[in-house]
């Protein structure tokens, strides 16, 4: 076969393959069809498939073949981030910010703490901190990959639970929308290059005359240019972020941050959020799968997973609990909230790629970050359905009594 049969093949695997075991196993209530792309993906990898069929998996996922699915990947990637930007509603949150920064702070400070603490515990054991990290990166960087709410994931699923357009529902994502800007702030202190100090500097400034500009012109658009438009400013902003020493994923999701959803009209970001989940993002959770290794042997892996994933989730429920009990919320939102915010998915995966690329992690956290954010989501909706069913008891309970 030809390099472009076998990409083909790859591809078919891909879609296939998930698509049949979401299915036919009707996975749905705990494991939507991203959650599956993403176990596939490391089952496809070199940890599962290629210690099976060492032979077979070189041949499909040879060198080639890999550097291709990593530009669709990258490409994807880049445009789900500047996605999850353009939902983050500022406005919403300075008009609640009192409420918002003390949920969002506590539930992200307190996880973010355990995580350092579990971070602190791998680090008395060798192969888990990356070649070129300081020890700080690593634990920082570990910890707030703990510490993590991936807001697109959500979304989906409370879609799902049927409470995304309820009260509830628009405070947790005010909540976890802080979150999101928290993680990619922090995620620039992890990757500052300090003999690029002026680049990085220059980037920012730059990116923030560039950004009025940019907004005065998009509103003086037609509609339909200013996709376009917005495309360019996605790629220039990714390209500068990495050039300045950062991360294109920060650049990328900058470029959504400073965008307004009624620009382009919200059915329409819909649309494309689907259009990219469903075509470009499972080459993205392919490629995440051939990264995954498990050279210190799958018991220590799944240790390291076991720990971060109780930092993560008990993390998060404390926080929620603090928060809870500072803002005088209802009996069970605490709980509910706290799950809910644990959901990791996508952007965890995203953030745990970054770090691996700059070398602050080892591929075999990497692999348990990973592991722990399979899990994380898909403890979530088996959870936290029968608390939403039996808050709505109570409430149709007390209805009743009064």
């Amino acid at each position: 076969m030809n390099t472009t049969e076998v990409f083909l093949l790859a591809m078919l695997m891909i879609f296939v393959v998930p698509f049949l075991i979401w299915r036919a196993g009707r996975t749905d209530y705990f494991a939507p069809l991203a959650i599956v792309q993403i176990i596939m993906g490391v089952v496809l990898g070199p940890g599962v498939l290629g210690a099976a069929l060492p032979e077979y998996h070189a041949f499909v996922f040879n060198p080639d073949v890999v550097k291709t699915l990593n530009g669709i990947a990258l490409w994807g990637v880049m445009l789900f981030v500047m996605l999850a930007g353009i939902e983050l509603d500022l406005k919403k949150v300075w008009q609640y910010r009192r409420e918002s920064a003390t949920a969002a702070g506590l539930s992200l400070g307190v996880p973010l703490l355990c995580g350092c603490g579990a971070a602190l515990l791998l680090l008395a054991y060798p192969g888990w901190i990356g070649p070129k990290a300081a020890t700080w990166q690593f634990l920082l960087g570990t910890g707030m990959a703990c510490a993590v709410t991936a807001l697109p994931v959500l979304v989906l699923l409370m879609e799902k639970l049927d409470i995304l357009r309820q009260p509830m529902g628009q405070r947790i994502l005010r909540y976890a929308s802080l979150d999101d800007v928290a993680i990619w702030g922090v995620l620039a202190v992890i990757m500052l290059d300090w003999e690029r100090m002026g680049r990085q500097l220059g980037f920012l400034l730059a990116f923030t005359v560039l950004t009025l500009l940019y907004r005065r012109l998009m509103v003086r658009l037609r509609r339909s240019d200013r996709w376009y438009v917005a495309l360019i400013w996605l790629v220039a902003c990714g390209f500068g972020a990495d050039w300045a020493g950062l991360h294109f994923m920060v650049g990328a999701f900058l470029a959504g941050v400073v965008m307004d959803a009624d620009w382009f009209g919200q059915e329409e970001l819909d649309n494309l959020f689907k259009n990219v989940l469903l075509v470009m993002m499972p080459v993205f959770f392919l490629s995440t799968g051939l990264k995954t290794k498990w050279d210190l042997g799958g018991y220590a892996v799944f240790f390291g997973a076991g720990l971060l994933l109780f930092a993560s989730v008990g993390g998060k429920l404390a926080g929620a609990h603090l928060a809870g009990r500072a803002l005088k919320w209802k009996s069970g939102e605490a709980s509910i909230i706290g799950w809910l915010l644990q959901t990791k998915g996508l952007i965890e995966i995203i953030f745990a790629n970054i770090l691996l690329d700059k070398g602050i992690i080892t591929s075999e956290t990497f692999t348990a970050l990973l592991l722990m954010a399979v899990g994380s989501t898909m403890l979530t909706i088996p959870v936290v359905h029968p608390k939403l069913n039996r808050t709505a008891n109570r409430g149709l309970a007390g209805q009743a009594s009064s």
